[in-house]
């Protein structure tokens, strides 16, 4: 099962949360734990991915944003 890159970190997470559900529930056969567990590491890592991209906006951001000693120093 492919990850559509459209889903967002707060669907991934619900989706990650819900595979630890159904593995904590001790129910699934061993067949279907390792693909519960398989698809679980799948939603992690979107949820990291979309987090790193995040911080790389907002780092961006803060840096195009922050004033030079020049421009902290002028009067208004």
């Amino acid at each position: 099962m492919s990850t559509p890159p459209e889903v967002t970190y707060e669907r991934a997470l619900e989706l990650l949360d819900k595979k630890l559900r159904e593995l904590e529930d001790g129910q699934l056969s061993l067949d279907d734990s390792l693909k519960a567990y398989g698809e679980a590491k799948r939603y992690l890592k979107l949820c990291h991915e979309r987090l790193e991209a995040a911080r790389s906006r907002i780092e961006v951001r803060g840096e195009a944003a922050a004033p030079t000693a020049a421009e902290a120093d002028a009067p208004f």
